[in-house]
């Protein structure tokens, strides 16, 4: 038999039997039910909110590996940017100037990162700046070894050639010159024997009788054998890597164009046509058009004492013969 329960009515003094039927216990439970679901909710809530469920958590360990990886990235491509660096120094200013090429402009190792912005799409992603930082980073080193590997492909096919440019560049006296007596005027401000007033002179005179050999300084074709109003009869020799030589004033000559010539080879003889002074060679020696200074180009000849002695004769004259 179950346990029956009473109520207090105050207006009686006395206690009334509590009737249950099935409406009363249903709006009971269901009550209780509301009340409970309730709460649970608030409950959930509230551990949610300062409470991170085992997935959440794993994703959030992940993103924090990730953006601790992207970080450690990008000190190491810092790291590697150094490296590169100091490579691309070593290619301009040391093995370039050997070969004696011109050095990468840095608008051509760093082509093609300009204009339109190439990460539009990555900047809607959390964590956008970081991830753009380090992909740009990737890009520009990616490019970067692409020009450094195909400037090494460049210089070993140079090395490959040094011997042969060695055999092509200009680099002894074009007359007979032991003594170095035959030294005369030399490259820069000098006085025109015929026009009195100062001029640059873009060579070296050698005096000699004429009639003395005048040589081939390095393996060339000869570009033009004939004769000019000012420098009378001369010769042009194309000795291929950019350098070309040129000889003036001969009292005759002994090649003709598209003759391949050695170094050491007669292509004529000292004289002094056109306009001149006196019997001399006039020489000259130009590196991709521009006229250099020959004394630079005698290093087979001379010693370092001798070179020192070139110098001194050739800067003491103070008048060209031409």
């Amino acid at each position: 038999m179950g346990k029956t329960n009473y109520r207090f009515n105050p207006d009686t003094l006395s206690f009334d039997k509590i009737e249950r039927n099935i409406k009363t216990l249903v709006r009971r439970v269901l009550g209780y039910l509301s009340t409970g679901l309730v709460s649970g909710v608030i409950f959930f809530f509230i551990f949610l909110q300062f409470f991170d469920p085992p997935q959440t958590k794993k994703l959030k360990r992940q993103n924090e590996q990730l953006l601790s990886q992207y970080n450690l990235m990008n000190k190491d491509f810092d790291k590697i940017s150094k490296v590169l660096e100091d490579i691309q120094n070593r290619d301009d200013n040391i093995y370039r100037v050997i070969f004696e090429a011109e050095p990468i402009p840095s608008s051509v190792r760093m082509a093609g990162f300009g204009g339109t912005n190439r990460y539009s799409k990555l900047e809607e992603m959390d964590n956008s700046e970081l991830i753009i930082n380090t992909t740009r980073k990737l890009d520009i080193l990616s490019k970067q070894v692409f020009v450094q590997a195909k400037s090494y492909d460049e210089v070993a096919k140079m090395a490959l050639n040094k011997e042969k440019m060695i055999a092509c560049m200009p680099s002894i006296m074009p007359v007979s010159n032991k003594d170095l007596k035959r030294t005369a005027s030399g490259w820069g401000m000098r006085m025109h024997p015929i026009y009195k007033i100062l001029r640059f002179h873009y060579g070296m005179d050698f005096t000699a009788v004429t009639g003395t050999d005048v040589f081939a300084t390095g393996i060339g074709i000869v570009k033009s054998a004939e004769r000019e109003t000012g420098y009378g009869n001369t010769v042009v020799i194309d000795h291929g890597f950019g350098y070309e030589t040129f000889y003036a004033h001969l009292s005759r000559l002994n090649v003709q164009v598209g003759q391949k010539v050695n170094r050491g080879d007669v292509i004529g003889f000292v004289g002094s046509t056109g306009t001149s002074t006196a019997p001399h060679l006039h020489y000259e020696v130009s590196k991709n058009g521009v006229k250099v200074n020959p004394q630079n180009y005698y290093f087979q000849d001379l010693t370092p004492v001798e070179y020192e002695k070139m110098i001194a004769i050739s800067s003491n004259m103070g008048q060209s013969f031409d």
